[in-house]
């Protein structure tokens, strides 16, 4: 029987109830999955064929604890899903330039590098009504913020600090978040299963469920789907799975993210979802 491990984090040892579905369905097919905390010093990372990145959901928040931590994966030479050059690649925003050069639509992006000198004013188009700043190594909203221009004094304070150790985005804030929501393309093995709108709560923008966030599952137009294959295609093989994350407008995929180190997939929004994908990892190990 091959042994694979499951990974999350200390939050959630026994990983999302969702994911620990995945176990008895891999067993199935002889595969051994365990939930294995990510950063625990007492695990023996060399007795598993595979490691599948799954609830990891505080790697933004230990980021030189997780890069130590992936160089040693790498030097064990333990195969991981999705492999390590993804998530090297996915784990900083920035990745969202490489794919606008390639002519994908993201949301109005500046991209900051590390500074110093925080200097918004000069930095943000003057026709931004609005803007969302965020770290390029982040996940759930994390020090997320929305501000109107009239408040730059007091977000460059708050974020000159962060500024000076982490790379930042400069979005403009898109008001369809409220009425149009965020729709999730997710994909196994580069393959599209299913796709979910998610809603923030009134007065909020914040699409996460533990914000509030309301969501659907919904069967978006062959357009695009073929859209956010294209985006998909853009990353290297294996890809045991990708969310592609945007604001549908105007029949176009306006690109947020493209989740590929530990999003929530869904499974309990789509049937046989956990099916297809326990298939995609039979497929890529054995």
């Amino acid at each position: 029987m091959t042994t694979i491990a499951l990974l999350t984090c200390d939050k959630l040892p026994d990983l999302k109830p969702s994911d620990q579905q995945l176990i008895p369905e891999l067993k199935k097919h002889n595969i051994e999955a365990r939930a294995a905390i990510w950063d625990n010093p007492k695990e023996d990372w060399t007795q598993y064929a595979y490691l599948v990145f799954r609830n990891t959901w505080d790697y933004y928040e230990k980021e030189e604890a997780f890069n130590q931590w992936l160089t040693k994966i790498e030097h064990l030479g333990i195969p991981t899903l999705n492999s390590l050059e993804v998530i090297q690649q996915n784990k900083h925003k920035f990745y969202l330039q490489e794919l606008e050069q390639k002519g994908i639509t993201i949301l109005p992006t500046f991209f900051q590098n590390k500074t110093v000198h925080l200097d918004l004013r000069n930095t943000i188009p003057t026709h931004w009504e609005k803007i969302v700043i965020k770290p390029a190594f982040s996940a759930g909203s994390y020090l997320t913020k929305v501000f109107e221009p009239s408040e730059i004094e007091q977000i460059e304070e708050e974020y000159q600090i962060i500024a000076q150790e982490k790379e930042l985005l400069l979005q403009e804030f898109q008001p369809e978040i409220t009425s149009l929501g965020e729709t999730s393309f997710i994909f196994f093995n580069k393959e599209f299963s299913h796709a979910v709108n998610k809603k923030p709560a009134a007065n909020d923008f914040r699409i996460q469920v533990q914000f509030g966030g309301q969501y659907t599952l919904v069967q978006p137009s062959e357009s695009l789907i073929q859209q956010a294959q294209e985006i998909v295609n853009q990353f290297p093989e294996p890809l045991l799975y990708a969310r592609v994350d945007g604001i549908v407008k105007n029949n176009t995929i306006h690109l947020m993210e493209v989740e590929c180190i530990e999003p929530d997939l869904y499974f309990d929004y789509a049937p046989n979802a956990l099916q297809k994908f326990t298939q995609a990892i039979v497929q890529l190990i054995q």
